[in-house]
């Protein structure tokens, strides 16, 4: 599982009131924290005011590359901060993210292009929002696939996210999600299938269980890449699982590896 880290973001209040007043010993230790427990990318999200967020972003890149060495996951709909991202990663980042949607097309697209980077999609565009079926989320996924190919990036630099909405505003929400990953794999093999899988639970209670049952139905149908908190013992030892299940651990070693460690199973005391 490609683990991104969810954690640097500015819509959090440490986050932002760091951001603020430049407390780079937060911002450097959560992602001291994310690259310990296994994140693959940090996603740094400045959520600023336009005006700003390029320079924040700078700001907060540059303390992240200080202490890791984890690629970027450049979180931001501003193509003026986006570039400013960038100009001074160390590693491909992943722009997260291209959508549909007109402005995005405009000044998302063109950036991935031109820098090579990895790209994640969503399935929306500003006609119809989310559509509320499969086909017709996988119909706005393959025309933002097909302008990716065709600009230059390779299917395995792309990055699909079906868009989980919450299961207590529409009954088939999860089945919905489950169907349009399947169908991406089908459809893309190489690439990636990511998402925020906690929106399902949304205005639910038992939030936890209600995540790690959905990401384990996820990983079964092809999901391979979420946005989370890396740290959340309880959605690792599910994932893990999960991937073991389903053939993607051999010989279980990442599994057996991660209980002798540590990082899964009973917390010593």
């Amino acid at each position: 599982m490609i683990f991104i880290g969810e954690k640097i973001n500015g819509t959090r209040k440490k986050v932002a009131a760091a951001i603020k007043d430049r407390n780079s010993d937060l911002i450097r230790q959560l992602a001291v924290e994310q690259t310990e427990a296994g994140s693959a990318y940090l996603d740094i999200n400045a959520g600023t005011a336009p005006s700003r967020e390029p320079e924040d972003m700078v700001w907060l890149i540059g303390n992240v590359q200080a202490v890791t060495d984890l690629p970027i996951c450049l979180d931001s709909a501003n193509p003026r901060a986006l570039r400013a991202g960038l100009e001074i990663v160390h590693n491909t980042p992943i722009i997260n993210s291209l959508s549909g949607e007109k402005a995005r097309l405009e000044g998302v697209l063109p950036l991935a292009l031109e820098y090579g980077a990895h790209l994640i999609i969503l399935a929306l565009d500003d006609v119809v929002g989310i559509p509320d079926t499969s086909s017709g989320r996988m119909e706005i996924i393959k025309r933002l696939t097909g302008m990716a190919l065709k600009g230059g990036l390779a299917e395995d630099q792309l990055y699909v996210d079906p868009l989980v909405t919450a299961i207590s505003t529409g009954t088939e929400n999860g089945t919905l999600t489950l169907e349009t990953i399947r169908a991406v794999k089908k459809a893309y093999p190489a690439a990636h299938i990511t998402s925020g899988l906690s929106n399902i639970s949304y205005g639910m209670p038992l939030r936890g269980i209600i995540n790690r049952t959905f990401l384990a139905m996820c990983v079964a149908s092809g999901l391979d890449s979420v946005i989370a908190d890396p740290n959340d013992r309880a959605l690792l030892e599910t994932t893990m699982a999960a991937e073991m299940l389903m053939g993607r651990d051999r010989f279980c070693m990442g599994f057996n590896k991660a209980y002798r460690a540590g990082r899964i199973g009973p917390q010593a005391k």
